[in-house]
């Protein structure tokens, strides 16, 4: 156990990434008319240039399989999502599917994390930490089961998803956040995002 505990130590842990996003005010908690067209007209554009939904992601961390990393949907980018799904099935979002993606209480982050035996993912935590105030989630889901890596054999030979949602009552939506998760058996990843810096 101990040697398990070294292990996720040295494969979990990450260094402090920045998440560099183009300009805005901060993440939209209560979007104008004008922001939630722009972004529904986002999702089409991207769905006619033929780019994958899930480029309107808020990225963090790594930049390819073999690097811790992850996404958070805003209600923006939600709005931008649904749009391209949907334009790529010939079909427009209707007020009931705009008003359930603006209404929703919480934003979900999802992550990527690395290590050496199967099960590691399993009863794994997140938090958010803004200057010294602890945001914990509402949900936490994760992998039962990890993947193999891009580095299989060798490790780190595993690869899990650690998904939460947090209630946008509880945290700063304008701070910079370091979004920590943490394996049971040890070991813990960490990014550091400027919420001031993404929608």
């Amino acid at each position: 156990m101990n040697g398990l505990r070294v292990s996720l130590s040295l494969f979990v842990t990450a260094a402090f990434v920045t998440c560099i996003i183009h300009p805005s005010a901060a993440i939209d908690v209560q979007p104008t008319r004008e922001q939630m067209r722009a972004a529904l007209a986002r999702g089409r554009e991207g769905a006619q240039q033929h780019s994958r939904p899930d480029t309107f992601y808020v990225r963090f961390g790594g930049t390819d399989d073999r690097q811790a990393g992850g996404f958070l949907v805003t209600k923006l980018v939600g709005l931008s999502v649904m749009a391209a799904h949907m334009a790529l099935r010939g079909l427009e979002p209707g007020p009931a599917d705009i008003t359930e993606v603006i209404e929703a209480p919480t934003m979900l982050v999802s992550t990527v994390i690395f290590g050496d035996v199967p099960s590691f993912a399993v009863d794994s935590y997140m938090a958010l930490d803004q200057g010294g105030k602890i945001i914990k989630p509402v949900t936490v889901r994760f992998d039962g089961q990890a993947h193999r890596s891009a580095t299989w054999p060798e490790p780190p030979r595993f690869k899990a998803k650690v998904v939460a949602s947090f209630n946008y009552a509880d945290f700063d939506p304008t701070a910079n956040t370091i979004i920590t998760v943490f394996p049971a058996n040890g070991g813990e990843v960490s990014f550091s995002v400027d919420f001031a810096q993404i929608k």
